[in-house]
């Protein structure tokens, strides 16, 4: 499937809540979706590398980085971990590197920005809360849709089949 969010705006448009166009796509899959689990952090992504360590079957990472762009959040290191683990997809509000790396893995990778600039390493922030992006509420267990029109948001899991 190509273009999946036009689809699920004809159809479940009162289910879903629509982010910004702010952000672009950085891995080989343009189209992902799948279970919400989040990570807040500042300049920090520590728990970023601690939860695409684990099994990720089904879901989808929101890194909530605030935004901020003097550093990346995500690496191809991370990146390939979360890959092998069976992760859907990482939605970084915040930058990425290694983007020539991260085209070539099959995970979706949707950021705002590329800044070479590594983080911190304090193991600060906090992991499945509920995050804001830009009047976005993203609860963890929550569902994320993303292609090249953009990400959206929805707090029940909704039928693909019915799409064309």
């Amino acid at each position: 499937m190509l273009d999946l969010l036009p689809d699920l705006f004809d159809s479940y448009a009162e289910h879903l809540s629509l982010l910004p166009p702010m952000f672009k796509s950085f891995g080989q899959k343009d189209c992902f979706w799948g279970e919400v689990v989040t990570v807040k952090c500042f300049k920090d992504n520590s728990l970023v590398k601690e939860a695409l360590s684990k099994n990720g079957t089904g879901k989808v990472l929101v890194v909530d980085g605030q935004g901020m762009t003097d550093s990346a959040l995500l690496g191809d290191m991370i990146a390939k971990n979360a890959e092998e683990n069976g992760w859907q997809g990482i939605v970084i509000f915040g930058c990425v590197r290694d983007v020539a790396a991260l085209k070539t893995m099959d995970i979706g990778i949707q950021a705002i920005g590329v800044n070479p600039v590594k983080t911190v390493k304090k193991g600060l922030g906090e992991v499945n809360v509920a995050v804001e992006i830009y009047g976005v509420i993203i609860s963890p267990h929550s569902f994320l849709y993303a292609d090249l029109n953009g990400i959206a948001i929805s707090n029940q899991a909704l039928d693909l089949s019915v799409l064309n």
